[in-house]
């Protein structure tokens, strides 16, 4: 296997100094204290429906006025909102920028790269407890409060992930999370759904969490380990070792791994909930 690191790349300078200028005006108003509900809607007003950014609306057609006002986050309902243990302050705190980072993403500009990694790293820091550095996040990627995510420096997460932090996720230093890849930090009784376990779970420094991968809400993945592709992980990971399959079970371990990671320990039992 080669080594092929990315192209650095931008777009023309004209487009690149118009994004940053956007960019900049969005963190403005965010750290102006502005009112972040009609923040939203005005942006995305802006984004999907350009000509239609007045206030009269009632000649429009109803399907048209149903498409504006799903541009307040007001007029929505999130998921997370119906989970009883929620905290509705600070969710409510989140939720017009949970709602533009979700929109922004099946907006016309989303699927850009370049524009759409920076609008999400300008985002972050107002919805997630804690985010480092040189956070390079790709589309609909999903969240559950925002609140209880902590994200260390140089944390890669791609297409389509799950981030469940009902019970809190923290992702360590340079963690990568590959397309389609769940992490849970909730699960349900096999007898009543109803009855909920809040867990949370630790990616630590250095994990890859590979393609249609799953971890299981109270797990943690060791240092520089590797869940495969479409492992579930039900039990934690041993640091350096890389498993697959479903229960994923270690296969191997690192050729860089340092002696220690050898060690036999023995892994918790896998839990009984669903």
């Amino acid at each position: 296997m080669a080594l092929i690191p990315l192209r650095p790349l931008e777009p023309v300078a004209t487009a690149t100094g118009l994004y940053q200028r956007w960019l900049d005006e969005l963190e403005g108003a965010l750290n102006s204290g502005v009112d972040r509900w009609d923040l939203c809607r005005r942006t995305l007003t802006a984004l999907f429906h350009p000509r239609l950014a007045g206030p009269e609306v009632a000649d429009l057609p109803l399907a048209s006025q149903v498409a504006l006002a799903h541009m307040d986050p007001r007029n929505v309902t999130l998921e997370p909102e119906y989970y009883g243990e929620v905290d509705d302050a600070r969710f409510q705190e989140r939720k017009p920028l949970i709602w533009l980072w979700q929109m922004f993403d099946r907006s016309p500009v989303g699927g850009d790269i370049h524009l759409g990694v920076r609008f999400r790293r300008m985002l972050a820091p107002y919805i997630f407890k804690r985010v480092g550095r040189n956070f390079k996040c790709f589309q609909f990627v999903e969240f559950s409060f925002g609140y209880n995510l902590e994200i260390g420096d140089d944390v890669v997460v791609h297409r389509n992930v799950l981030l469940d932090d009902r019970g809190g996720i923290v992702l360590g230093n340079r963690v990568s999370i590959s397309d389609y890849a769940n992490v849970y930090s909730h699960t349900h009784s096999i007898v009543e759904q109803a009855d909920v376990s809040n867990m949370q779970t630790v990616i630590e420094d250095g994990v890859r969490i590979t393609y249609h991968a799953t971890v299981l809400a109270g797990t943690r993945v060791g240092e520089n380990a590797m869940v495969g592709a479409l492992a579930v992980a039900t039990r934690d990971v041993r640091p350096w070792h890389v498993n697959v399959g479903i229960p994923a079970k270690s296969v191997r371990v690192k050729p860089n791994a340092p002696p220690e990671a050898y060690n036999v320990v023995c892994q918790p039992r896998p839990r009984s909930d669903g």
